[in-house]
């Protein structure tokens, strides 16, 4: 008697590539980020400014350090600065859903509030650097635009520190290959380097702006209301 052959089990569900997983991630909710984002900086530019117009305490002049003496002005380094503000975009527009984006949110924002309460309690400014800036295209409007006040803790180190922890968790997540993880921190090293090379911070800045903003970006990969780890 002919035994019935079996049937062939169901084929497991095929695991997205980090390519397509990245893309999905890029997909949801892209309108709200990007229209989020936006508003989000526009709204702490508001209040930065404001400060730096309108210190309500005297103004505190930061101490360089032996490090700040063997840095030299690399212009060239503004774009590296100037690219914060694209940089900050991509960690809260990979996050997958809206529960975490909203988290990311109040993290950063978190953050931000506080960098502004410092700068509030207490007003800095780097020391007058006699550099000549009329030679290089852009330095003249940074210099006019974002003056060498509010100067500790650097809240662009801050930002993008925390934006770098946020998005190394995200690529280990999507099991993406080593230079993505690599590229992300280039980006950050570049972006903190420039802070120091365009003479728009000094080294204690930029210290104090690490550190704050790591006191933000490690207890948020802990504290994250409805995350499951995958």
């Amino acid at each position: 008697m002919n035994r019935p052959l079996p049937l062939p089990l169901p084929a497991a569900p095929a695991t997205p590539t980090w390519g397509a997983e990245i893309g999905r991630r890029v997909r949801s909710l892209f309108l709200l980020k990007a229209v989020g984002t936006t508003v989000f900086t526009w709204l702490f530019f508001i209040g930065y400014f404001h400060l730096l117009r309108n210190p309500a305490f005297p103004v505190a002049v930061m101490p360089l350090t032996a490090l700040d003496a063997l840095v030299p002005f690399q212009p060239h380094f503004l774009g590296a600065y100037l690219s914060l503000w694209l940089y900050v975009g991509v960690a809260p527009g990979l996050q997958p859903n809206f529960r975490e984006l909203l988290v990311y949110g109040l993290w950063v924002g978190g953050l931000c509030l506080t960098g502004l309460g410092l700068f509030y309690l207490w007003p800095t400014q780097i020391p007058p650097l006699a550099i000549d800036v009329s030679g290089y295209p852009g330095f003249e409007m940074l210099q006019g635009v974002d003056a060498a006040g509010n100067a500790c803790p650097s809240m662009h180190v801050a930002v993008a520190i925390f934006t770098a922890v946020r998005l190394e968790h995200v690529l280990r997540e999507a099991r993406t290959p080593l230079w993505p993880r690599l590229l992300n921190w280039l980006w950050f090293a570049a972006i903190a380097w420039s802070t120091l090379a365009v003479k728009q911070h000094v080294a204690l800045d930029a210290l104090a702006g690490a550190l704050l903003g790591l006191a933000f970006a490690l207890p948020s990969l802990r504290w994250r209301p409805g995350y499951r780890a995958r």
